[in-house]
């Protein structure tokens, strides 16, 4: 056998299994190494799929596809595609919160970059090590503030690989084009330094002006090695996340999923969920619950809804009330971030309330007639009974999304919503859960805020579109094209979101409003609509079998 007979088993973007034919095993001197039979691409698919019905748990589930992955990717991505709606849960949310706190466990073979401290000075090198030669997204985390389980340290890797899956799955990203980094500036969670098995840098992290110069060198190595790629920061904490998206996102192709995706994809819900209510997005009292950067965004993005709506700044920032762990964010507290200031109100605008202290998140929907309430606060049942009467006696249709991730942090369940509020609720989460039942009728699915509506296509937009620039309004045209998607507009007993077996198709209606806005902000060359089209369509990536093995 000679390499490159080697190269056509081993290349999990190359192999075909058992699906090489006869002709194929001789010419490529594999004849004899496999089982005789050959099979279609569809039989392995359904094999695959009984394999993962045999796993005992979830997390198994997860492992064997990941090593699926590592074996025969093309395989790996027909699997999912064949099941979207099954797969999604198992290879991302909520699965990858248990493979991310046990990767040192179930770690099996190396996928992306690990850039570590103690190799600071070699980033350009390490950089030029990466398998892929050619990239077109890569997705990197720091491992501090993963999902709703917080610092994972070098376990976050599971994390870019798994929203790079996505990106393939969804957006079509030819995956032998995508790129998962993990930087190594070590962990706080005491579990992790104190386990003898933990596969990273086994040391406090770093942080202030060295962490900085890190993730700077970092972004140095990027520019120098891969100027046209698109970075996405991924998990970032609080701290660093909005500064870094600010640092860069006027000097290159980026944007920050938790912030702007989360935001997206909640304003995509909104829309949707305001036009059902009969209520517009610039009338309604906006309550969030949650400061974090995921938070902040998702508000930023509501105001700037509002203004596209014809408020002014100032009237939209008044229709929004943020809520943290210490209460309502006001001007007065010294503990805020330039971000979260931008939404503190003023005492005076509550002085009136007679509360002592600052007010709570039940104090907010006592005094002010919330129309829309979302938690991104990972505080498990924080929308109580109480809180969510009140609020559906001021409004027809109440609008309520508990966001946070995993399914064990959601601020509440569906199926209590729906009761408190007579079925009048109009319902989005983070995580999946079961349908609302009706006892007059079919059951009601769920929306789930997930991500994964918004970056593939972002992804696959920018790719396509050539932009050179993520900006805001490319990510409102992504929210648009979501919340026109809404199947509640036409059927009431429908989600706010699609079906997960529609969303590769909602995908490329997506990338082209967001091609579409890029080139309209310049930030892309000038293209028309069926230009754009078209290279959507040539961008995207199928998982099939080719001739000859080749990719």
């Amino acid at each position: 056998m000679d390499d490159d007979a080697g190269h056509a088993l081993d290349d999990p973007l190359r192999t075909k299994g058992t699906s090489f034919t006869h002709e194929e095993r001789r010419e490529l001197g594999i004849l004899g190494l496999l089982p005789h039979a050959v099979t279609t691409l569809d039989e392995q698919v359904r094999r695959s799929w009984g394999e993962v019905r045999r796993q005992a748990t979830d997390l198994d589930r997860y492992i064997y596809l990941r090593a699926l992955q590592d074996r025969n990717e093309r395989l790996f991505y027909a699997v999912l595609a064949a099941d979207v709606p099954t797969a999604l849960p198992l290879v991302y949310t909520p699965t990858v919160a248990e493979g991310c706190r046990r990767f040192s466990e179930i770690w099996r073979r190396p996928r992306g970059l690990y850039l570590s401290w103690p190799d600071r000075e070699h980033l350009v090198e390490a950089l030029r090590n990466r398998r892929q030669r050619e990239v077109d997204v890569i997705v990197v985390t720091d491992g501090q503030r993963i999902l709703g389980i917080g610092d994972q340290g070098v376990g976050g890797m599971g994390i870019p690989v798994g929203k790079l899956s996505l990106y393939t799955l969804i957006g079509g990203i030819d995956p032998a084009r995508t790129l998962p980094v993990l930087l190594d500036v070590g962990t706080d969670n005491p579990t992790l330094l104190d386990d003898p098995f933990y596969l990273g840098w086994r040391h406090h992290r770093i942080d202030d002006d060295a962490y900085r110069e890190f993730v700077d060198a970092f972004v140095a190595a990027v520019q120098s090695e891969l100027p046209e790629v698109l970075l996405q920061w991924e998990d970032f904490a609080t701290p660093h996340a909005h500064p870094i998206l600010e640092r860069y996102r006027d000097r290159l192709l980026t944007f920050n999923d938790d912030i702007q995706g989360t935001a997206a994809v909640a304003l995509g819900a909104l829309r949707g969920a305001t036009e059902v209510a009969g209520v517009p997005l610039r009338d309604q009292q906006v309550v969030m619950l949650g400061a974090g950067s995921a938070g902040i965004g998702v508000m930023e993005m509501v105001r700037q809804e509002m203004v596209d709506e014809g408020l002014s700044p100032e009237e939209a920032r008044a229709r929004c009330w943020v809520v943290d762990v210490r209460g309502l964010l006001t001007t007065d507290r010294d503990d805020l971030s330039d971000a979260q200031r931008a939404f503190a109100h003023d005492p005076a605008d509550v002085a009136g309330w007679g509360v002592a202290g600052l007010p709570g998140l039940d104090d907010v929907v006592a005094h002010v007639t919330a129309g829309v309430l979302v938690g991104l606060s990972t505080a498990q049942g924080a929308f109580t009974e109480d809180i969510v009467r009140t609020m559906a006696g001021r409004v027809d249709r109440p609008i309520v999304f508990p966001l946070s991730n995993p399914t064990e942090n959601a601020e509440a369940r569906p199926a209590d919503l729906g009761e408190w509020t007579g079925g009048r609720a109009l319902i989005a989460t983070g995580s999946p859960f079961p349908p609302l039942h009706r006892d007059e009728g079919d059951d009601i699915p769920v929306a789930q805020c997930n991500n994964v509506y918004i970056f593939p296509a972002v992804g696959l937009a920018v790719t396509a579109a050539r932009a050179t620039r993520v900006t805001d309004g490319m990510m409102r045209a992504a929210a648009g094209a979501l919340g026109d998607a809404s199947p509640a507009l036409t059927d009431p007993r429908a989600p706010l979101l699609p079906r997960w077996s529609d969303v590769r198709e909602v995908a490329d209606d997506i990338a082209l409003a967001v091609a579409r806005r890029a080139v309209a902000e310049g930030v892309a060359p000038a293209a028309s609509d069926e230009e754009l089209r078209d290279a959507v369509r040539r961008t995207r990536w199928e998982p099939s079998y080719r001739d000859g093995g080749t990719p």
